[in-house]
């Protein structure tokens, strides 16, 4: 009797649990399609607005076939009003050209494509380019391998606060590529790195700290604190 009853209520439970995981699953599809359907309007109005040449509803109506709001997702798409943005000058749709073909997203993989469109992004200031190109350029891909166009570019992304550009310049140094090797420039970079959080970067700086002087080690923190300010309160 007493197992019949137990039966009876774990039934009962599972059923519960089961009603209850089919009504979250109800509930997620309800909301995942109300926030689809709301984004459906400002697809239509910005695609409207994008067929008529508008270069900043040309990327964002690039950016929600990219995401699939409002609209299925579509990479191919994207791909082509990126490109309609790109070409009238928006140095974000470059970059996110860019990406899609370096990550062979919508259209065929083509680093060649992906360095023509972070270097023209990356000219006019574009952070994110700058940093992408530079490490084409380090890598060598779609590019013949220079360190030196690759420490200009970390360089300029870095002066603009990038700190994964930081952390590579820093290396750039400490390696000697590109740039004559100095263990106190690598140090300043590794140290503004540290100072935004890159693990790496403060394993770096330390190590670095181990071959420069004690006095080597002052004015490199000196400097370190003088472009910090420089980069980050302008």
């Amino acid at each position: 009797m007493l197992i019949s009853l137990f039966n009876s209520r774990m039934y009962l439970i599972n059923t519960s649990l089961k009603n209850i995981k089919a009504i979250t699953l109800l509930l997620i599809c309800f909301f995942s399609f109300s926030a689809f359907a709301n984004d459906v309007p400002k697809f239509l109005e910005m695609k409207g607005y994008a067929e008529q040449g508008d270069v900043k509803a040309q990327y964002n109506l690039a950016f929600m076939y990219y995401k699939g709001k409002g609209v299925t997702q579509d990479y191919k798409q994207a791909v082509k009003w990126y490109r309609k943005a790109a070409e009238q000058g928006y140095a974000s749709a470059q970059f996110n050209l860019a990406f899609m073909y370096d990550k062979g997203k919508g259209v065929t993989q083509d680093y060649k494509q992906a360095v023509k469109w972070y270097l023209i992004a990356a000219e006019q200031g574009d952070v994110k380019a700058q940093y992408n190109l530079a490490f084409m350029y380090d890598k060598g891909q779609g590019v013949i391998q220079d360190y030196k166009q690759s420490v200009k570019w970390y360089r300029k992304a870095a002066e603009q606060g990038n700190v994964r550009a930081q952390y590579n310049l820093a290396i750039m140094y400490r390696k000697g590529r590109g740039v004559i090797q100095s263990n106190n420039n690598s140090y300043i970079w590794n140290a503004i790195a540290a100072a935004n959080g890159n693990e790496r970067a403060i394993i770096n700086r330390d190590l670095d700290a181990k071959i420069l002087s004690p006095r080597g080690i002052e004015e490199a923190q000196e400097e370190a604190a003088k472009l910090y300010e420089k980069i980050y309160n302008k």
